[in-house]
């Protein structure tokens, strides 16, 4: 009889786009039931997956009634199915699920910390953040940071005291090499997307202020003026109720006419294959997906000194690293990226290569695999 493993994350589409694929291979050695918030991303999952599902709504905000609502009904989820592990990813869901996983005394009880937010906040909300943190891991029987920068955090603000476990060399899933490849279909797509004669930068997430947005938008403007044959492409929308830009960078950005909007897309492959040189100028990551996406397409990246980022960048080998916040070094990558043809090229001739040896995913699930074995 296969032990049951309960995957629980905050809301749906994290199950939906964080762990593809990965379900459905741990339920080939256990029974997976995935948890999180109602929604059509769950019953898709389902589907996709081959896995049972239960919808237990939880609050992605610090919601005090709905909370302890949403860990009374983990309790009694977790009570009637008794899983030999619960598996916790997001912040929520980590607190919430492996506080009821305590409570019920689940053998193994796993979080994976992604993005830590607390680094980066302040005051009460840092506190608040960082108790919660330490909470979970207290509840928790192993603990799995994404990665070394946020095992290093942990450690730093003394979260824990626990060993911390990194599975693989990091990453929440791998990535695919065979689709995130330049594939006649994905470069056929990519021609009505590219701009000849000029090099374009890309940008692939949410447009909001802990994205860098304000300081690309700033760089690129000054960038434009001194080259023109440059152009940016931003594949994602305006978030107005979650850190969004200054409005002035609202502006720039809109009437510039050397800024593409591509809006939300499902496949990113052909904006990534038409552009030059991905840019990521974040202030906070975990293990940025698109940074690994981006380089197995070949491109070289421009990130943020900051955890994840500079563990997938060498460099000067696949891209450059520069400071977070700052808007001089941003434009001086842009610069050297838009220059030096010979630098660009060498750096995306090097950058499939170096993901594809360290983050495949087809490695990253068998180390997974392993480790829930070495569980039991």
């Amino acid at each position: 009889m296969k032990k049951k493993v309960l995957r629980i994350t905050t809301v749906p589409v994290s199950l939906d786009l964080l762990l593809k694929g990965q379900l459905k291979m741990l339920n080939e050695m256990y029974e997976v039931v995935a948890v999180s918030s109602p929604g059509k991303e769950l019953e898709e999952v389902g589907k996709r997956e081959g896995v049972r599902t239960v919808a237990v709504r939880m609050e992605r905000r610090i919601s005090p009634i709905q909370d302890l609502k949403s860990l009374f009904a983990l309790v009694r989820l977790i009570r009637k199915e008794k899983p030999w592990m619960v598996h916790t990813l997001t912040p929520k869901a980590g607190l919430l699920g492996m506080l009821a996983a305590w409570m019920c005394r689940v053998p193994v009880r796993m979080h994976m910390f992604t993005g830590l937010v607390f680094p980066t906040s302040t005051g009460l909300k840092r506190k608040l953040l960082m108790t919660t943190d330490r909470l979970t891991c207290a509840c928790a029987t192993f603990i799995n940071p994404e990665g070394k920068g946020v095992k290093n955090d942990l450690i730093r603000f003394g979260i824990t005291r626990k060993e911390l476990h990194i599975v693989g060399n990091g990453n929440i899933n791998g990535i695919d090499m065979s689709y995130f490849d330049r594939t006649e279909e994905v470069m056929r797509k990519a021609e009505d997307i590219r701009e000849k004669g000029c090099v374009t930068f890309c940008f692939v997430g949410r447009i909001v202020g802990d994205k860098g947005m304000n300081e690309l938008a700033r760089a690129f403007k000054q960038l434009e003026a001194d080259f023109p044959a440059c152009r940016l492409l931003l594949v994602g929308d305006f978030e107005e109720k979650l850190d969004p830009v200054l409005p002035e960078t609202k502006r720039m950005l809109l009437e510039n006419s050397r800024i593409t909007f591509a809006g939300w897309q499902n496949d990113i492959r052909p904006y990534l294959a038409a552009s030059d040189v991905f840019v990521f100028p974040s202030y906070r990551e975990g293990f940025p997906n698109v940074v690994l996406q981006a380089g197995a397409m070949g491109l070289p990246c421009i990130v943020t000194d900051i955890n994840g980022c500079n563990e997938i960048i060498c460099h000067g080998v696949n891209g450059l690293i520069i400071p977070s916040h700052d808007e001089s070094a941003l434009l001086k990558a842009m610069k050297f990226m838009l220059t030096d043809e010979h630098a660009r090229m060498e750096m995306a001739g090097k950058s499939r290569e170096l993901i594809g040896s360290r983050y495949e995913r087809s490695f990253l699930w068998n180390e997974i695999r392993k480790t829930y074995q070495s569980l039991e």
